[in-house]
């Protein structure tokens, strides 16, 4: 993988892999006792056998069970449940609470929220068979993913994708190490812009992660990383912001739900 400074990349937990419901969830929550935030990759095939025969779906997905039913493609179907689950199951290990008691709502434009929990933040992405779930407890964060083998041609992409700086950096670069290298460019920027919720409406010329630009890289505030995930097939990609809110561990479902929230729950589940 071509290598890209990428300061703070020590303050975001290593991605952990989970093959479904029955995965080590624990080293979720030891991600978040340790850095504050956890990422997790699976693949939805993985989640298959809960989201055919699991009797308990229904309450699992909550009011995302009307969206699956009408969904009539069953790879896009299946592929909808496993990223709900997955997210709902990593928010649960890092909560110390039942998957079902997470109720998953979306703000506009499609980003997931944790209803009732402001200072919990989640990011989803999924390409391929890759499902991946960022959750932070202190601060925005945002993920995302491509094939680690995806080509993307300098010539037609470096006008949409690198900053000035990116572009002087990259031009002396042979092929593949220079798309190599602006794939993994577009992930963190895809990361970053998710994080701060402005997706694709943040031009990616307009920052960068070059030596001479003044980036997101280059506030302290800010941290990033990328992984070769599911045997180097994937490229994921992670941008995590300290807002300076409280870091304590303690990440209980007690502490963290407001309880007029929990007793609507409640009443729901009822």
């Amino acid at each position: 993988m071509t290598s890209i400074p990428l300061p703070g990349a020590e303050r975001i937990g290593t991605p952990v892999h989970v093959s479904g419901p029955d995965a080590p969830w624990h080293r979720v929550r030891q991600s978040m006792d340790r850095y504050g935030n956890a990422v997790v990759h699976t693949t939805w095939g993985e989640w298959l056998t809960t989201a055919v025969a699991d009797p308990s779906l229904r309450p699992l997905l909550g009011r995302d069970w009307q969206r699956y039913r009408r969904t009539t493609d069953p790879t896009i179907r299946y592929r909808f449940v496993a990223s709900r689950l997955a997210t709902k199951y990593t928010a649960a290990a890092a909560l110390h609470i039942d998957p079902a008691e997470i109720d998953l709502a979306y703000r506009t434009g499609g980003r997931p929220y944790l209803r009732g929990l402001d200072q919990i933040d989640v990011s989803l992405t999924h390409t391929d068979d890759l499902i991946a779930v960022g959750i932070s407890r202190d601060g925005r964060i945002g993920v995302d993913a491509e094939p680690a083998d995806r080509r993307m041609p300098y010539d037609l992409m470096h006008g949409h994708v690198l900053s000035p700086a990116e572009r002087t950096d990259l031009t002396a670069l042979p092929e593949p190490e220079r798309s190599a290298r602006m794939l993994r460019l577009w992930t963190l920027k895809e990361a970053y812009t998710k994080a701060l919720g402005q997706g694709l409406r943040l031009g990616f010329t307009e920052f960068g992660f070059g030596t001479a630009d003044e980036g997101p890289a280059t506030h302290a505030q800010w941290s990033f990383a990328t992984h070769l995930v599911l045997g180097d097939r994937f490229l994921l990609s992670v941008a995590r912001h300290d807002a300076g809110l409280d870091s304590s561990s303690d990440t209980a479902a007690h502490t963290m739900f407001d309880e007029g929230f929990m007793g609507a729950v409640a009443e729901l589940l009822d």
